[in-house]
């Protein structure tokens, strides 16, 4: 089983400052460097990978994506195991979450933006 290196949660204080590995299923650990490798090199964008509430278990990992523009900030907060499908389109970047019968939720975050849509009708062409 693959592992991921993760920021700590914010408590307990006694570890806040050392990365926790935690182990993943292989599609997690795929959508973490997909989301890493599309926000790396885009300034106002950052990805925090941070340990879940549930210490020790499997599949225990979150993710933060950050908008920095100036003073406006904007911010996605999910757990990776939510997540069905992370796809790069180079200046695109689209999560889809609890895909179910063609209907889906998604996150679409772009060079100077981000969009969510809790009904995402998905068509395949």
């Amino acid at each position: 089983m693959p592992t991921v290196q993760v920021q700590p949660r914010p408590t307990p204080e006694e570890r806040a400052d050392a990365e926790v590995q935690v182990e993943v299923d292989e599609a997690i650990a795929v959508h973490v460097e997909i989301i890493e490798d599309w926000a790396a090199p885009r300034q106002n964008w950052e990805f925090i990978a941070r340990e879940g509430h549930d210490f020790g278990r499997a599949n225990n990992v979150e993710g933060e994506l950050l908008l920095v523009a100036g003073e406006q900030t904007s911010s996605l907060l999910f757990r990776l195991d939510q997540l069905d499908a992370a796809e790069d389109f180079g200046e695109e970047l689209l999560l889809r979450f609890e895909e179910k019968d063609g209907i889906a939720k998604i996150a679409r975050m772009t060079g100077n933006g981000l969009d969510v849509e809790l009904f995402h009708i998905l068509t395949f062409t």
